[in-house]
């Protein structure tokens, strides 16, 4: 694992922000209160949260154009990621009508970008479901929470498990898999949410498989230690 570190209310306008590192990977991970919610919500009383992606131009080198009006499939794909894995965090028909939306935008990477949004995601999550609480007065964000959330990447590089991937490592790895996993409420369990694993260069065994999730599990579980104690809870 490389160093994790959460930097909260790192911005002050939305409900709650992180900025969250992996290693040299940065993402600034913003969640907002919008009074709406999309159609298929209205009407409900239940809510909606929503996700969005973006690598800033400075942030790779060489530098990486902004997005036209139409994104990138790369960042399509990522933010629909973030989206189902922070959806399954929350129980949206707590929440009355409201969206939480979800920013999360790349300031410098170095591997592991998706699932640093997605772990950072979740602690500015749950600061908007704090702010959130106290407007509709709830005992707090544990009333709309499902489970914690963190993700990670694993990969098989020089036919050894790697846990949390770097560029360098991600560029040569035979087998890349990203892992989002949810811990329950009272610590009792953690489940998948998602598992994303390709054979880039290769192929790869049930025993490498199992090896690989056995790697994700551990690390996962000490990035939930890092997002409990970087919010006090």
């Amino acid at each position: 694992m490389r160093p994790v570190s959460f930097q909260r209310r790192y911005v002050k306008h939305p409900a709650g922000s992180c900025l969250v590192a992996f290693g040299d990977t940065r993402v600034l991970c913003t969640a907002s209160l919008e009074r709406d919610v999309p159609p298929h919500r209205r009407g409900t009383g239940g809510g909606w949260l929503t996700a969005e992606y973006s690598m800033l131009p400075g942030s790779t080198t060489p530098r990486k154009r902004r997005d036209g009006p139409k994104q990138d499939g790369r960042s399509v794909e990522i933010q629909r990621l973030i989206g189902r894995s922070l959806r399954a965090a929350v129980d949206l028909d707590k929440l009355g009508e409201v969206t939480l939306a979800i920013d999360c935008d790349v300031i410098q990477a170095d591997g592991g970008t998706r699932t640093a949004a997605i772990t950072g995601g979740w602690v500015a999550l749950y600061d908007a479901l704090t702010v959130l609480a106290k407007n509709q007065g709830k005992s707090g964000p544990d009333h709309y929470l499902l489970g914690q959330v963190a993700a990670l990447s694993v990969g098989v590089v020089a036919g050894a498990v790697v846990v949390d991937l770097d560029y360098v490592n991600d560029s040569k790895a035979e087998v890349d898999m990203n892992v989002v996993m949810r811990r329950s409420i009272d610590g009792q369990r953690s489940d998948f949410i998602e598992v994303q694993g390709t054979g880039e260069q290769g192929v790869f065994s049930r025993q490498q498989m199992d090896q690989l999730l056995d790697g994700a599990t551990a690390g996962i579980a000490d990035l939930h230690r890092a997002q409990r104690a970087a919010l006090g809870i």
